[in-house]
């Protein structure tokens, strides 16, 4: 099982190069395996069992498969992630031309790993608004080819390159997308209309508007020699988004199970569309019914917020409490912390350790050291959106907010496994 979903899991990540090409690749997961769209400017039904999505912002996804024996009684049972990853973001007004080179100006999206960025082979996707016979519509674009780079300065012009230096990304991280010749010019906007064309067939009366993010051409692989880990671009958190859809898609339609995939984690989820926002409380409402049995159905529910975690790295080792360093391939982390960065309680914890020790799936814990700083997810926002028990848990992973992460291959298996008994059980705590 393990190469197929490791396999399903490169395919998804190569599809997904941006939050609204990942909605769209689980949309069109959603829809092979019989749910059905719902609009939210339309009327919905309410307890109807049946399978639902809807998306908001082409950037942010909410399934629901009202189980055919929905009781407000059994609560939900909750998977949620994130489809955002740290990156650099195109400038509204982003050419520059220095040196004869034509640039884009860029903006660093999130808590982004900077040097990483430098020498890849960097292409171009998100969603581009335009104006087509009067009409303003959006549409995504991918350019797959490789089209910019951000060069390193050589070592013999920055003798203290391997001393670290700080990145200045206004400088330093415009990317190279053409040299130009002699009183030649380009227009950004005119490369966008051609890709509309070229890519959907789209003629462009103007481009409008554009959010549009630089990505690593590199395909992700299993890697190692023994092929035990799994290298890649957007593992945080779309390895989580992946694993929850595989598990929804295999729930056997009895308990009442929801997948909750948020954009702009990395900056706060405060938005329309985040988890700091109205999206999931609205959409639970509208299916399952408002007032005290809504408050009744939270008290009786469980979230699973899933997002990686850190792994003991071999070279830093320091970096980790002597107790809780994760490895990779040992199954997943309960991720905990007393200052509530971290929304997990005792009960969550000992529930979803049960689970894992009942589906024989390895189980590990996290705790960040006391004098480092901790990193937080949506577990914590949706906990206090909702009021609803929620544990924090994630696969460990190396190089985490890098243009290419590291996570182990057995471990996508594993946290498939605990999250379809989690779908499957009959009884929360």
């Amino acid at each position: 099982m393990s190469n197929t979903l490791n396999q399903g899991l490169i395919d998804f990540l190569q599809s997904s190069p941006t939050p609204f090409h990942a909605t769209q690749s689980l949309a069109q997961h959603l829809e092979a395996g019989g749910y059905r769209q719902l609009d939210e400017r339309d009327s919905w039904p309410v307890g109807v069992p049946g399978k639902y999505y809807v998306t908001r912002n082409g950037s942010s996804l909410i399934a629901v498969h009202i189980g055919r024996q929905h009781r407000l009684e059994d609560g939900l049972r909750l998977v949620g992630a994130h489809t955002d990853s740290p990156c650099l973001r195109i400038k509204p007004n982003p050419e520059l031309v220095r040196q004869g080179f034509w640039q884009l100006g860029v903006e660093v999206y999130g808590g982004a790993l900077l040097a990483p960025w430098f020498d890849r082979d960097l292409s171009l996707a998100g969603r581009v608004t335009y104006r087509a016979a009067g009409r303003v519509e959006s549409q995504l674009i991918d350019f797959r080819a490789p089209l910019a780079v951000i060069p390193n300065l050589a070592i013999h012009l920055n003798r203290e390159a391997n001393q670290g230096w700080a990145i200045n990304p206004q400088n330093e991280l415009p990317a190279i997308v053409a040299q130009l010749l002699p009183g030649e010019s380009r227009d950004f906007r005119d490369l966008l209309a051609e890709q509309l064309n070229r890519e959907h067939g789209i003629i462009a009366d103007t481009v409008l508007d554009f959010e549009l993010s630089l990505y690593d051409t590199q395909k992700a692989a299993v890697v190692g020699l023994d092929q035990q880990f799994i290298a890649g671009a957007r593992l945080d958190n779309l390895l989580s988004c992946y694993a929850g859809l595989q598990a929804l898609l295999s729930a056997d339609g009895e308990q009442s199970c929801v997948l909750v995939c948020t954009d702009h984690e990395e900056v706060g989820s405060c938005s329309a569309c985040g988890a700091d926002g109205p999206f999931l409380e609205q959409t639970l409402r509208r299916l399952l019914g408002d007032g005290e049995d809504f408050v009744r159905l939270m008290q009786r529910s469980l979230l699973v917020s899933a997002d990686n975690a850190h792994g003991i790295h071999p070279n830093y080792a320091d970096r980790h409490d002597g107790n809780h360093g994760p490895l990779l391939n040992a199954g997943p982390v309960i991720k905990i912390n007393s200052n509530q960065r971290y929304a997990t309680s005792s009960e969550t914890a000992g529930f979803f350790r049960h689970l894992c020790l009942e589906n024989e799936v390895p189980v590990q814990s996290f705790v960040t050291r006391s004098d480092l700083g901790c990193g937080s997810t949506i577990g914590p926002i949706s906990a206090s959106q909702l009021g609803v028990r929620t544990v924090d848990i994630g696969l460990p992973t190396f190089a985490m907010h890098s243009i290419r992460e590291l996570a182990g291959s057995q471990d996508l298996a594993h946290l498939v496994k605990v999250l379809r008994a989690f779908y499957a059980s009959l009884s929360l705590p």
